[in-house]
């Protein structure tokens, strides 16, 4: 399933509906592992229930991290998660601004990438990585990989083109030989443009969707973040998120975090 804004006639689990509480729900995401966000309320009741279907990601990691991030950053806050047997949830307030490729900032490039880069590092900021009880590291991430491999969980069809000459067990190889550590921060974990939030004036007013959020190199983030416009905006911005961030390119760990990205789940 392709990731994007969903249709209004995406089914609704019996749970939703329940939390909904007789409000209209407005499908706001479509992720690409069959998991839905909606939009339900008004004004002060307005709510966003994220639900992913059993087999698919749990959301009480994304919770427990979206708890202690909201404490220093613009993130939705928790307000109720659960379970049951078809699958999980996450009911949150709603955070300011649109996602980076609604049909306004895919035509403004520009604006977006900008948002993208100030929006990340200003994220990078904020989160303490002392305190942070999570992590994202290289070695870890890798190590998954490996074990995801051996159980035949890994479909090289599915990376990106400049990946295309590495056979699994390269690609492997190279997931195992990290560089060195640039700066330490509490990465998002997930960098693809939609995640940024933008105001009408244009600038990032928060982030979302913080399943992976962990302490690691944030060029983990940044590899993605520049792939991501790419995807979103065409050739020719990764360099824009970079400018924006204060960041000069680094070959090198870019293209090791793209490998270590599409070798993840």
């Amino acid at each position: 399933m392709d990731a994007g804004f969903g249709s209004p006639d995406t089914p609704v689990p019996p749970t939703v509906l329940a939390l909904a509480s007789g409000h209209d729900l407005r499908v706001a995401w479509v992720n690409g592992m069959g998991g839905v966000t909606w939009e339900f309320g008004r004004a002060d009741a307005r709510r966003f229930v994220k639900w992913s279907p059993t087999g698919s990601v749990d959301l009480a990691a994304e919770a427990a991290r979206l708890e202690w991030a909201a404490q220093y950053a613009r993130v939705p806050v928790v307000v109720d998660a659960g379970a049951d047997d078809t699958g999980s949830w996450m009911v949150t307030l709603p955070v300011a601004g649109e996602n980076a490729v609604t049909d306004r900032w895919r035509a403004d490039p520009a604006s977006a990438t900008r948002a993208i880069g100030e929006g990340l590092r200003a994220l990078h900021d904020a989160l303490p990585v002392a305190s942070c009880p999570f992590s994202w590291a290289a070695d870890e991430r890798a190590a998954d990989a490996c074990r995801r491999a051996s159980a035949g969980q890994i479909d090289p069809d599915e990376w990106v083109e400049a990946h295309a000459p590495l056979d699994l067990d390269a690609a492997l190889d190279l997931a195992g030989e990290p560089p060195a550590v640039d700066r330490l921060v509490v990465c998002h974990g997930d960098t693809c443009a939609p995640n940024t939030l933008i105001n009408d004036a244009g600038r990032w007013s928060g982030h979302v969707d913080f399943g992976s959020m962990g302490v690691a190199d944030r060029w983990a983030d940044l590899a993605i973040a520049t792939l991501s416009t790419l995807w979103n905006y065409g050739p020719g911005w990764e360099q824009a998120v970079l400018h924006a961030y204060g960041i000069e390119p680094d070959e090198e760990r870019t293209r090791y975090y793209r490998i270590l990205w599409d070798l993840g789940p």
